[in-house]
């Protein structure tokens, strides 16, 4: 298990807990990782979220772990197979099927850790329209026309990042986070990283409002935690993905961001955040975005039950441009790993969702949602990788907006969405 450095001592217990249980049966599931320590300072892992985000202390990391000599490694992976039929004029159906692969790493040094970071998706194979979805706006098909009414694909490489940090105290660290594909410190856990948000397989309106850096092709973020509290700043690429899905998009260090974040208790995860978005839209490249966000995620532990609880506001300045806001609600809750019941409620003003020349282009519209969905874990499988949870959900969507914006909704269209989903 390598060398701990004496300021680390109070962890030795829980490593030699996690090492018995490995040296028991090498790839057993460890729900909660039994006390995994964490990447990037003297807490424990289950702290940690997407890039170098916090989510609450209580949390638990659902995922496959193991000793490897020096190395402790997690594993996990979702994939939903998805009908979705979004109602009105605008809307459409299509079968479709999103993903993710994670992998993560951890070795112990003498006065801190490093730690490996690598996630994948087959998303790109949905095709370069990406799936239904209606009022969601952002990025590109074609490169030529926005596409509106449509979530986009992830590309192939989410994540491929390093971490080194440097215990100063038994409660303080400092460290150093740097990747190829990665997130800068800007934002609340990514969508598909929180709880409150994992199982509902279309993404949130305000994806754009708050946390769609989550893959940016360039970045590097230093940071100083003590206790619960932590201080970071990043240096990154401005500019989101385009739609070659499976390429490396490397463009110079052009943006900047800095996220406070703090834990007060274990169920309790606030950050507010801030940063200047350079060139983010290939078909905007003159026009920058002033990023401001507030997040509070609130998680409990009942027995069989788990409910976590997230509302976050974003807003955007474009320079130039007028502002808009992003309102987020959400909230999930789990009884006995086996029922689980998600809803999702926006509120953003979008001034995107039609193209120079169309009658409705140029002002901001408020739009209203609301999701409501349900899943049934109904079988587990043990496989050499570890236990699978198979599931059949469904979701329905409902929206208010200005009736100015009936010709080309309909009147109250509705949308839902049904799938199956497997997950480690």
């Amino acid at each position: 298990m390598g060398r701990i450095h004496s300021r680390a001592v109070w962890m030795l217990p829980l490593l030699a807990a996690v090492q018995a249980a490995a040296a028991a049966d090498p790839m057993a599931d460890m729900p909660g990782m039994l006390g995994m320590p964490g990447m990037l300072g003297p807490y424990l892992m289950a702290r940690e979220s997407s890039g170098t985000s916090w989510q609450p202390d209580s949390t638990p990391m659902g995922g496959l772990m193991h000793m490897s000599g020096e190395w402790m490694t997690m594993w996990h992976g979702m994939i939903d197979l998805v009908y979705d039929d979004q109602g009105g004029p605008r809307g459409a159906a299509k079968t479709f099927s999103t993903s993710m692969l994670m992998f993560m790493a951890r070795r112990e040094l003498s006065e801190g850790a490093l730690g490996l970071r690598l996630m994948l998706s087959a998303d790109p194979l949905m095709g370069r329209y990406g799936y239904p979805e209606l009022f969601q706006t952002g990025e590109t098909a074609d490169g030529v026309h926005p596409l509106i009414d449509r979530q986009h694909p992830h590309n192939l490489l989410m994540e491929a990042s390093g971490s080194y940090s440097r215990n100063l105290t038994m409660q303080s660290a400092v460290y150093l986070y740097a990747a190829l594909a990665g997130e800068p410190a800007l934002g609340p856990p990514a969508f598909m990283h929180r709880f409150s948000s994992e199982d509902n397989p279309e993404a949130p309106l305000t994806h754009h409002w708050l946390d769609s850096t989550h893959i940016t092709y360039g970045v590097v973020t230093a940071g100083y935690q003590w206790d619960r509290v932590k201080l970071e700043g990043s240096a990154f690429n401005g500019r989101e993905p385009d739609q070659d899905r499976y390429d490396v998009e490397l463009r110079a260090f052009d943006s900047w961001s800095t996220r406070l974040s703090w834990n007060p208790l274990p169920d309790l995860a606030l950050q507010v955040s801030t940063g200047r978005l350079a060139s983010p839209e290939q078909l905007e490249p003159a026009v920058a975005i002033r990023r401001t966000t507030a997040s509070a995620s609130y998680n409990r532990m009942l027995g069989g039950l788990q409910w976590q609880t997230t509302v976050a506001w974003g807003r955007n300045q474009p320079q130039p441009g007028a502002a808009s806001n992003g309102w987020l609600l959400e909230s999930a809750l789990r009884l006995v790993n086996t029922h689980t019941f998600f809803a999702r409620a926006e509120r953003v003003g979008k001034d995107e969702l039609f193209t120079p020349g169309q009658a409705l282009y140029g002002p901001t519209y408020t739009i209203n949602e609301l999701s409501l969905g349900y899943i049934y874990d109904f079988a587990q499988w043990g496989t050499q990788l570890g236990p699978i949870h198979a599931g059949v959900g469904a979701m329905g969507t409902a929206y208010r907006y200005p009736g100015v914006l009936d010709p080309a909704y309909g009147d109250n269209p509705a949308s839902f969405l049904l799938f199956l989903r497997a997950r480690l």
